[in-house]
């Protein structure tokens, strides 16, 4: 289950249409009704029905960022589409799973969400990012005095735009440190084709690619990692060539095409050693190698 923490992070990070990069409000706008609701009491534990109610609540809040709209609100599309986020998951009006914005009559809230709206500090930290990440300043100073906070400074309205929980803050220094480790362990230069360039203004052509994927692993240790050029890091991410436990290349030979007359050929690395670290105990770990021959390698 998520912390208050991790809802916290989501807000900044909703899935929203941005039309000339501004973000649309209508998902903003409806969280922010659901605030009001909780703050007053009303907002269910489990199933939130598309009301008139809730249409007025959201029109109201609606009107503060009409100017910039050229079309009428539409509130059945947050209502649906914030199923995407992880706040509920839209039904019917029988209580059936909804496809469709048109069909969706009912949200089955995530109580972790509801948790976290029925608590005063929680909720007033969710509005400060939802109106600063998502609006104009003309329409914060609106929102701000409609929910009623006072308005923050300047610089409290950028930290709460792009707030970060302390376990994203602590994941970006943990990656940080991946990348210094082993970009540095394997001297800037690509594992695969030994090439190294390096510029002032740029730092390194190489990347601190993940063996074992992180999406999967969570896995930022320096043993998970490979210094790869932008190709051959996207030929190693989508398994075209992997690594025995010898650390000798393995490449799928007959799933790809190529032509490469003015350099070496991913086939031809085949059988070949890759440049490893000088430190053998940065060497990538055999259990991470295991990992993408199973997993992501599409050779035999």
């Amino acid at each position: 289950m998520a912390t208050p923490e991790q809802w916290l992070a989501k807000l900044p990070r909703l899935n929203v249409y941005k039309a000339k990069g501004v973000p649309a409000p209508h998902k903003p706008l409806l969280l922010l009704v659901l605030l009001e609701l909780a703050e007053q009491g009303q907002l269910p534990n489990e199933m939130l029905p598309l009301t008139p109610e809730l249409s007025f609540r959201f029109f109201t809040y609606w009107n503060i960022v009409a100017h910039r709209q050229t079309q009428p609100p539409n509130v059945r599309l947050p209502f649906h589409h914030l199923e995407y986020d992880g706040f509920w998951s839209a039904r019917t009006e029988d209580g059936d799973a909804s496809t469709d914005s048109g069909q969706t009559q009912n949200a089955q809230l995530t109580s972790g969400f509801v948790a976290c709206a029925n608590d005063p500090a929680w909720r007033d930290k969710a509005r400060r990012i939802l109106i600063a990440k998502y609006f104009e300043p003309a329409e914060r100073a609106a929102l701000y005095t409609l929910v009623g906070i006072p308005v923050p400074r300047d610089d409290e309205i950028v930290r709460d735009a792009n707030y970060k929980s302390p376990e994203q803050a602590r994941e970006q220094g943990r990656e940080g440190r991946f990348r210094l480790t082993v970009v540095a362990a394997y001297n800037y230069t690509c594992a695969l084709t030994r090439y190294r360039l390096t510029t002032i203004g740029a730092g390194s052509i190489v990347d601190a690619a993940h063996i074992h994927q992180f999406a999967d692993s969570r896995n930022n240790d320096s043993r998970n990692g490979l210094a790869l050029c932008k190709n051959a890091h996207w030929l190693f991410d989508h398994g075209l060539w992997t690594l025995s436990d010898n650390y000798t290349v393995l490449v799928a030979a007959g799933r790809f095409a190529e032509h490469s007359p003015n350099q070496k050929s991913l086939g031809d690395f085949h059988g070949q050693r890759i440049h490893l670290p000088a430190d053998h105990s940065l060497w990538p770990n055999p259990v991470h190698l295991a990992w993408h021959r199973k997993k992501k390698f599409q050779g035999a």
